[in-house]
């Protein structure tokens, strides 16, 4: 079987299922295993790449406007690859490769008959029905569920050791810095199942744009910044357009040293199995007495003043 991710999540799914071999297309975003960064890329984005927060923000919704696609599928390479299989998401038009760019690339242009499987996580059992569809278009049944169970251990260990925590602090996590994001989809129950209390968002529904007087009245005893598509270096390179906002250093995370940074690109906005990996970051941050699964430093950092 011959299988393109155009979704960095879906690609991990894939390698996750033991079938990193069958794969032999990814997008642009797809980084991770490093093992498959030798791919033939099959998308790419309609705008550069070292722009900041804002212009990115600008851009998009320019391009939006205009109805046109952010990002753009490269019918020839995924023509000359000829799929059997290609992943792609429903979920955001600006986070990755949609379903309707894919199907209006591919409409009656590739010489044989190409399964489009498309992912749309909002919520993280989604996440997981994610996985076992993927594994379900791919033969990989078996593979799905264990993978699926594995994960859901992992889970029920954090859930286990909180069931008698009383404590659960307010945590606000910042998914764009300008404009202002919090964030939202599985975010809140990450957080939830890591022993926190999300605020400014909703689970399962779109990350909503905020203002920063509703951050500081919700005054949060953690603040953990995720921009999407970010890394931690990425994210420190803009970090001071949230320190210069007005009474910053009066929010109670700051004056506790509870501010940190996450890695959004890797683990909280990518909807695959290290979603699981970002309860547990989670957790670090939020009980840190509790936890300690080795991602402080390359998955997260405490940010200092």
């Amino acid at each position: 079987m011959r299988i393109i991710s155009l979704l960095p999540a879906a690609t991990e799914i894939v390698c996750a299922l033991g079938l990193e071999d069958s794969l032999v297309g990814r997008s642009h975003e797809c980084d991770y295993p490093e093992s498959i960064k030798h791919l033939p890329v099959c998308s790419e984005a309609n705008f550069p790449d070292n722009l900041s927060s804002n212009e990115i923000d600008i851009k998009v919704k320019e391009i939006l406007a205009d109805a046109l696609s952010v990002y753009t599928v490269k019918r020839e390479v995924i023509k000359q690859l000829s799929p059997d299989v290609v992943i792609t998401q429903a979920q955001c038009e600006v986070c990755a490769v949609s379903l309707k760019e894919v199907e209006e690339a591919l409409d009656n242009y590739l010489d044989k008959q190409s399964r489009i499987v498309s992912l749309q996580p909002n919520k993280l059992d989604d996440i997981f029905t994610d996985i076992a569809t993927v594994a379900a278009a791919l033969n990989a049944e078996a593979a799905g569920n264990e993978l699926i169970e594995n994960l859901q251990e992992r889970v029920d260990i954090i859930r286990h050791k909180l069931k008698y925590v009383e404590t659960r602090p307010t945590v606000a996590c910042i998914e764009w810095l300008e404009p202002l994001m919090v964030s939202g989809n599985w975010i809140p129950e990450l957080v939830g199942i890591a022993g926190g209390n999300s605020l400014l968002a909703e689970a399962g529904k779109h990350s909503p744009f905020v203002k920063w007087e509703d951050i500081q009245q919700s005054n949060p005893e953690i603040i953990v910044v995720m921009p999407c598509g970010f890394s931690i270096e990425r994210t420190i390179r803009e970090i001071d357009l949230l320190l210069n906002l007005p009474g910053f250093a009066d929010m109670q995370a700051v004056k506790n040293n509870r501010v940190y940074i996450a890695d959004g690109n890797q683990y909280f906005n990518r909807p695959g199995p290290r979603i699981v990996d970002s309860i547990e970051i989670m957790a670090e941050i939020i009980h840190p007495k509790l936890f300690t699964f080795g991602y402080e430093g390359s998955g997260w950092i405490k940010f200092s003043f």
